[in-house]
């Protein structure tokens, strides 16, 4: 190391010693330690200048190699050279970091080219992320795999699966098992937990849906929530390709709703509904066959 405004080098004690095991391990037992001059450290260098081995410095070029990290604050501090240096090589490497400064980003994490991660991100275990995407503001994912072109906006997901083409947020959450096919559109306040939201498949605002089985092309109306529970188990659901679940409905599990079924808004559905059937009414009850002009 350097000292400020000099050009001669001083040494400076990091608190890292490498010794000789063998010559170590005798010299353990004999050694008593001074605290006053330091403790057992200083007292084995003396012991190894008066038994004739060499004892010698290594210089280094970073002064932050050699931090010391005695309180919470010097913790802090190495940490943050720590996040610096992983953002560095994540932008180095194709990937636009708005703010460094508030990107807290894991050291395994990795990252396609091209894509954005707003302010106020966490990235964190063995989270991956595809290419073009864009992730946060305010974001949090952990351990979760993001394809190509996802937005991921104000946004929490924990253990999931995101595949490409798939927009989320604001303010979705997105618990363990869950998993979002191409091209899936989740919005605000939505909630899945152990479930697979089929391709196309369009989730609305303010919804919950657990352990669930969804197909292709399904829309979820706003305020759905699946009845998973029963105080006692987990059930599960399964929802239909092109089904359309209206606004307010609750499924209380386990259930079926068929291919191109539909439900009314605010509909309780506790029976399977067969496929291209409209059930509505509390509890639901299936009232025709849907027709042509029905629409979805």
């Amino acid at each position: 190391m350097v000292s400020p405004g000099k050009n001669e080098p001083r040494e400076y004690d990091a608190g890292v010693y490498c010794f000789t095991a063998d010559w170590l391990w005798q010299a353990l037992e004999s050694a008593s330690p001074s605290p006053a001059n330091g403790g057992f450290l200083n007292e084995l260098v003396k012991r190894a200048v008066l038994d004739g081995l060499p004892v010698g410095s290594v210089s280094i070029d970073d002064p932050n190699e050699a931090l010391v990290i005695s309180t919470r604050i010097d913790l802090a501090e190495a940490e943050a050279i720590l996040r610096q240096r992983v953002n560095q090589d994540l932008m180095l490497n194709g990937v636009t970091i708005i703010d460094p400064k508030t990107t807290y980003i894991d050291a395994n994490i990795e990252i396609g080219k091209d894509s954005v991660i707003w302010p106020n991100t966490y990235l964190h275990g063995s989270t991956q992320i595809g290419e073009n995407c864009a992730i946060g503001p305010n974001t949090i994912l952990r351990d979760t795999r993001v394809g190509n072109h996802c937005i991921v906006l104000f946004s929490v997901s924990d253990g999931a699966i995101i595949e490409d083409k798939v927009d989320i947020g604001p303010f979705a959450r997105l618990r363990k098992g869950a998993h979002l096919a191409e091209g899936v559109h989740m919005g605000n306040f939505g909630e899945i937990k152990n479930a697979y939201l089929g391709s196309g498949t369009k989730m609305g605002h303010f919804s919950y849906v657990g352990d669930t089985d969804v197909g292709t092309q399904v829309n979820i109306g706003a305020g759905v929530v699946v009845a998973n529970y029963d105080g006692k188990r987990k059930h599960q659901t399964e929802i239909g390709a092109r089904a359309f679940i209206g606004s307010d409905t609750i499924l209380v599990a386990p259930l079926k709703v068929g291919e191109d079924a539909q439900t009314g808004a605010g509909a309780v559905v506790t029976k399977d509904v067969p496929p291209n059937t409209l059930a509505v009414g509390m509890p639901a009850r299936a009232i025709r066959k849907k027709e042509k002009d029905d629409g979805p």
